[in-house]
């Protein structure tokens, strides 16, 4: 994932940062507790493709 677009991308649910999750290709949101995939090189920053992750 390229550093520069991960610095300008946000959660599309609460705004916030996203982290790169390289294991499992998927941007991360911490704070709603979601995984969005990254497919080919485009990450997909929606809601509904968005998998739930597990309450820590």
């Amino acid at each position: 994932m390229d550093k520069k677009l991960l610095d300008i991308l946000a959660c599309p649910v609460c705004k916030g940062e996203l982290s790169y999750n390289k294991e499992n290709n998927e941007l991360i949101c911490e704070k709603d507790r979601l995984a969005f995939p990254v497919r080919d090189d485009i990450p997909v920053m929606l809601e509904s493709e968005a998998r739930a992750l597990e309450a820590k």
